[in-house]
């Protein structure tokens, strides 16, 4: 859509006489100029966002900073996070809650594509050059936790979430979202968008139309559960059959893999005759009459896994095959090589799911997607999905949503992972065991630094607190890695998004997942006077100073050095000629403070943090003695000529 951000802004202006302002306030961290000291403003709501597109619209149009083919600027990415109902959520009005029902005019609490555009600005200051967007597509209602309902629940990939959009311009969600996608390219920002393609929404729009696309059970067998042991859940194998399972698995060996037992085989049933909806739920019916219904996902490996099935969504049927008419490991996952014969592919589904990034590349304009669980994906399908897209566009970049850091990401096409850093940074030896994983291997392919992501507790809440946070972003600016923060990271955001990974079951207990806002109304803490705004934005100009040795995957490029200290941590990346290098060092304890002595190979007698400009000299021993407070990080350069730095402005 060509001048979808000058259309937009001309029919909201259209409003600014006539819709009421009311009390209507934003943090003051979304308008350039904010009063100082302030952390709210109150706003005309339509003059807000006019003057938010004329701010973009008057700069001039900006080309993306990192050019490379086959999505290879990735490596150059710095990269925000935006859930954008959660992002752009607030409590406009000041009643106390996040309303689920529109303002008056036609105004939506919960995040939109507008109030996105709203802070591209902010997040430009900040040095952010690439936009991740968790998925913004409509989203099913059958099995919904919570009041809004999961984002991978996906009703129809096509079509985006109506409530992603303010209602009182009346131009609708696709033009908000190609004026959003414009006004990020606008800035010279890309816009990464993110996909799962096995599984959909119980209730998804495919259903009526392709019941062949789905898996189906009888309607009367309930879901598992203590008080029905025997229901619908995971197949259950014995300890034999895990044992043969995870031999062949390791071994590559997919034929002939063990099935689940007929008792689980006999749930399922042949795609029915007819299909009728009961609510929010779709039924389907055999000849004799009787009742299908479409069972929901589970946890499909390791598989004797025992989450409960999941209520929302459900596996998509890839192959077609009446021997593996099932939902197992070797039906979904680490497919049976009888089922992954090309004769079996279901056809009409596969030339479906792959022409879902091409309908965004070519109306929206996105610059790449993650794949969620793409490593679950069949070969051939992930291949052609990858294959198509960089048809339409060379320059298309594909993200892998896998915790391992391996060759096997690059060889299938992705451009980068997330990586496990998370699961590591916050405990201090397994992140000096990473650093030294770094010093010893090339980076086959670059990860994602970052110590959460929407599924992991906050970094914000970890022992800590901000200290952590303000440790984490300084280590991560600095590893051959892409740089990734996650919405609210820098606002010392401490409710997480999701209980996915890393919580205890006393955490998930006190955390229901209706209250989480992976699946309800919720807003980031935009007013907490803790917030490290100014702080990413020194440090992310800092980094890019030296950019060119940041990125570089190469072992020969970072070295980690001992302390006399085990709390306190230093590395240092080079150039590949030794002529210009910089040290991080850290104290890890993010609760008291550290004194240590490091000797670096400098030049400079008297180092200077690039951060506080504190200056570090030399003692007896001809070590340099650094007293840090909790968390605190130093930078210094070693060899090489000053850069000025330019400071963050909100």
């Amino acid at each position: 859509m060509i001048n979808a951000l000058q259309i937009l802004r001309d029919r909201i202006a259209e409003f600014e006489s006539t819709l009421p302002g009311g009390e209507y306030r934003v943090p003051s961290l979304w308008i350039q100029d904010s009063p100082e000291g302030e952390s709210l403003s109150q706003v005309h709501p339509v003059t807000f966002f006019r003057e938010a597109i004329d701010n973009i619209l008057s700069r001039e149009s900006e080309a993306p900073e990192m050019q490379a083919s086959s999505g290879e600027w990735t490596k150059d990415a710095v990269v925000y996070n935006i859930f954008t109902r959660l992002t752009t959520a607030w409590d406009h009005d000041g009643d106390g809650r996040i309303a689920l029902d529109d303002l008056e005019g036609g105004l939506r609490e919960t995040g939109t594509f507008l109030k996105s555009i709203a802070i591209l600005p902010y997040l430009k200051s900040l040095g952010i050059n690439t936009l991740h967007l968790l998925p913004v597509t409509a989203i099913g209602q059958d099995g919904n936790k919570g009041s809004l309902g999961s984002p991978y629940a996906i009703r129809n990939p096509y079509k985006l979430d109506d409530r992603l959009c303010e209602p009182f311009h009346e131009l609708g969600v696709e033009s908000e979202y190609a004026a959003f996608v414009e006004a990020a390219h606008h800035l010279g920002m890309r816009v990464v968008m993110e996909f799962v393609f096995r599984t959909a929404s119980k209730d998804s729009d495919w259903i009526l139309d392709h019941p062949n696309w789905f898996y189906w059970i009888d309607a009367e067998i309930p879901d598992r559960s203590e008080e029905q042991p025997e229901g619908y859940g995971n197949p259950q194998f014995s300890e034999d059959e895990l044992q043969v399972i995870n031999q062949r698995v390791r071994r590559h060996d997919h034929s002939s893999l063990p099935p689940p037992g007929m008792a689980y085989r006999n749930m399922f049933h042949d795609m029915p005759m007819e299909i009728v909806q009961e609510g929010d739920r779709y039924i389907g019916l055999l000849e004799d009459g009787k009742r299908l219904r479409i069972p929901g996902a589970f946890a499909d490996w390791p598989p004797d896994d025992v989450q409960p099935p999941w209520n929302d969504v459900t596996y998509l049927k890839l192959y077609d095959h009446s021997s593996f008419n099932y939902i197992a490991y070797n039906t979904i996952r680490i497919y049976d090589s009888r089922l992954t014969q090309i004769d079996n592919e279901n056809r009409g589904l596969w030339n479906t799911i792959i022409n879902i990034i091409p309908h965004y590349q070519k109306n929206f304009g996105i610059d790449g997607v993650m794949i969620d669980m793409g490593h679950a994906l069949p070969k051939r399908l992930k291949q052609s999905i990858v294959d198509r897209a960089r048809k339409v566009d060379p320059d298309f970049a594909f993200w892998e949503e896998n915790f391992a850091i391996s060759v096997k990401s690059r060889q299938e096409g992705y451009n980068a992972t997330v990586g496990y850093l998370w699961t590591d940074e916050h405990i201090p030896e397994k992140l000096r065991e990473f650093l030294t994983m770094l010093e010893s291997q090339d980076v086959p392919v670059p990860f994602f630094a970052t110590p959460e992501t929407h599924n992991t507790p906050r970094a914000a809440k970890r022992e800590g607190g901000m200290a952590f946070s303000r440790l984490s972003l300084v280590v991560n600016a600095f590893l051959p890695a892409v740089l990734f923060l996650h919405q609210g990271y820098e606002l010392g955001e401490t409710f997480p998004v999701n209980t996915g990974l890393g919580f205890t079951p006393e955490d998930i207990a006190e955390l229901p997942s209706h209250t989480l806002p992976l699946f309800s109304e919720s807003a980031l803490s935009w007013t907490n006077d803790q917030q490290m705004s100014a702080l990413v934005a020194r440090i992310i100009a800092i980094r890019r100073i030296w950019h060119d040795i940041v990125v570089n995957p190469s072992k020969n490029t970072i070295k980690v050095f001992e302390t006399t200290n085990p709390r306190v941590m230093c590395f240092v990346r080079q150039s590949p000629d030794g002529t210009r290098a910089v040290a991080v060092l850290a104290n890890t304890n993010c609760t008291g403070a550290e004194q240590a002595d490091v000797w670096l190979d400098a030049q400079y007698d008297i180092l200077t943090d690039e951060i506080s400009a504190a200056e570090v000299g030399k003692n007896d021993q001809e070590a340099y003695s650094l007293s840090l407070e909790p968390g605190q990080c130093m930078v210094f350069e070693l060899r090489t000529p000053k850069v000025e730095i330019e400071e963050f402005t909100p």
